[in-house]
């Protein structure tokens, strides 16, 4: 899949006004370096950071934008940074880039770390100007070894030029920025997971209160966001609150533009920069194209294999988080999947609870026992050989894994496709139930049996 942020060419025109997060990039997609970023009006936003507002100003603009989360929880981002304490002497604070991007059909973060560097350091830079932190780190996903080539250069060259390291730009204020790679665990995904691996711990979440706010990296206070998350925060303080809320659609309760995708069979899968609030069957027609030829659009996820499988009469929701809430399911990360005619629900489901069942921490019962059991009793189902009751006992399973009931999110965004599968194609998981045992409804697989 070739990985683009402009779209057809009819359709939309980059330019600083519209498009914060892709102007900038080459049509060659080749890394855009300092020399040329500061052509383009790189770094101007920290310089008036740093030479006109107090760091408590800048938190207030970040909030007043209504700045959201763009790493699939959405929670406002000038809320979390007011989280951090306003007590003075305690001076060791640290801000964290979460670049764990391992959502199955989600790449944005990524596009922006290999063809935008600097972006991303200047986001950070001003954070961490709002919120005294005197470290940064971009906490990467191990596998992405050209982004971790770039980010460190990229590190190197604002170093040089003095916008990085002591006394930026004759302020006073230091900001080292570190590019630590991980593992390659889904779970680092989890800010709290996502601390202790970077303090050299088993990634498995932490309970909260307290909160990295309060305690994060080595018990300091801690703030965690992601990475198109702070792409966002130069263009903000450059251009103002009035014009970020002006970009989303009329409707839209999430403000500014969004890095949306579509993967699949469909005729153009590619990622774009587009304004909140538009129907999602834009993005799927107008951008993606439609399916290709020979295939028909039997459902479709709008952002990642956590969230919930929509139908073809969904696409005309608005695309936003609350547009998407109202037909049942979340925006998560906003690059969508589309699933064609030709997949069995049953096989595709088994695929993903085996991903979400392998990347669990283990931390909690119910998502490290419950995910491997519902995997046995899909790969029965897949196979013609389920028992009556195999259903009920998955959607019991979908409830007892669901919000509220587990130590962390992993397994509710594990299990909630899975419900929303069977709502809408339960006859392919019933045609799975051996014929022989039709008769029989009071068989239902035990945990002990299963766990044996």
């Amino acid at each position: 899949m070739t990985i683009t942020s402009f779209g057809p060419a009819n359709l939309i025109t980059r330019a600083p006004e519209t498009h914060p997060l892709t102007w900038r990039l080459r049509d060659d997609g080749e890394p855009v370096w300092l020399d040329e970023y500061q052509k383009k009006d790189g770094y101007a936003a920290a310089r008036k950071a740093f030479a006109t507002l107090s760091p408590d100003e800048i938190v207030q603009a970040v909030k007043d934008s209504g700045l959201k989360g763009r790493g699939g929880a959405g929670f406002p981002t000038g809320v979390k940074w007011g989280l951090m304490p306003k007590d003075e002497s305690m001076n060791i604070r640290y801000l964290l880039c979460n670049a764990d991007e391992m959502e199955p059909n989600t790449w944005k973060d990524r596009m922006l770390m290999e063809q935008q560097p600097h972006l991303l350091i200047e986001g950070m830079l001003i954070s961490a100007r709002a919120l005294k932190a005197y470290r940064g780190y971009i906490f990467l996903r191990g596998e992405y070894t050209t982004a971790a080539v770039h980010l460190r250069r990229a590190v190197k060259e604002a170093e040089a030029a003095g916008l990085l390291g002591k006394n930026i730009l004759g302020s006073g204020f230091d900001f080292e920025l570190i590019v630590h790679t991980g593992a390659g665990r889904y779970i680092c995904g989890e800010e709290t997971a996502l601390i202790n691996s970077l303090e050299g711990r088993r990634a498995n979440p932490r309970s909260k209160p307290p909160f990295p706010a309060a305690v994060g990296v080595w018990g300091k206070p801690t703030c965690v966001n992601n990475v198109e998350t702070l792409c966002n925060v130069p263009a903000i303080v450059n251009n103002g609150n009035d014009w970020y809320k002006s970009l989303a659609r009329e409707g839209s309760e999430d403000h500014g533009t969004k890095l949306m995708g579509f993967s699949g069979k469909v005729k153009n899968p590619g990622l774009w920069e587009l304004p909140f609030g538009l129907p999602a069957r834009e993005l799927f027609e107008d951008y993606a194209g439609g399916m290709r030829d020979g295939f028909k659009l039997k459902c479709w996820q709008p952002g990642g294999a956590g969230t919930g499988f929509l139908l073809p009469e969904h696409l005309d929701c608005q695309f936003y988080a609350g547009g998407v809430a109202k037909v049942g399911t979340r925006m998560g990360t906003g690059l969508a999947m589309a699933v064609d005619d030709k997949v069995n629900m049953v096989s595709l489901l088994r695929n993903m609870e085996e991903f979400f069942a392998q990347e669990s921490c283990g931390f909690c019962t119910p998502c490290r026992d419950g995910l491997p059991w519902s995997v046995k009793m899909l790969r029965a189902l897949e196979n013609g050989q389920g028992q009556p009751g195999d259903i009920e006992t998955l959607l019991g399973l979908v409830n007892f894994l669901g919000p509220g009931k587990t130590f962390c999110a992993h397994a509710p965004g594990a299990v909630e496709p899975l419900g929303s599968a069977i709502k809408y194609f339960r006859p392919e998981f019933e045609a799975g139930i051996a014929p022989a045992r039709a008769g029989d409804h009071n068989q239902v697989i035990s945990p002990t049996v299963v766990g044996a």
